[in-house]
């Protein structure tokens, strides 16, 4: 995975870069996991394009495992999608 480590006030989180593979598996998102730990930051940002349409449909479970996965790693996650992503679902009422 491509990413880039920033340090702004004080804090320090890990960036994956536009264009790096899709988060489609529960061992991408553990991935993400390790590569934090390596950098030893508990923050992570995501974009849009990494999350794959399967990730916006709640019936796939992929949201669930990977959401639990970065939460039982205490990891602080954002991910930047629009709101075309986001929908009108299910996935939208979880999100707020």
């Amino acid at each position: 995975m491509s990413y880039t480590l920033i340090h702004t006030n004080g804090k320090t989180y890990l960036e994956c870069k536009p264009g790096a593979p899709a988060l489609a598996s529960e061992q991408d998102a553990l991935d993400l996991v390790a590569l934090c730990g390596e950098h030893e930051t508990r923050r992570l940002m995501l974009h849009g394009e990494h999350l794959p349409p399967a990730f916006f449909d709640l019936k796939t479970g992929l949201a669930g495992s990977v959401l639990l996965k970065f939460t039982n790693y205490r990891l602080k996650v954002v991910a930047v999608v629009t709101p075309e992503q986001v929908g009108t679902g299910r996935f939208a009422e979880m999100a707020m």
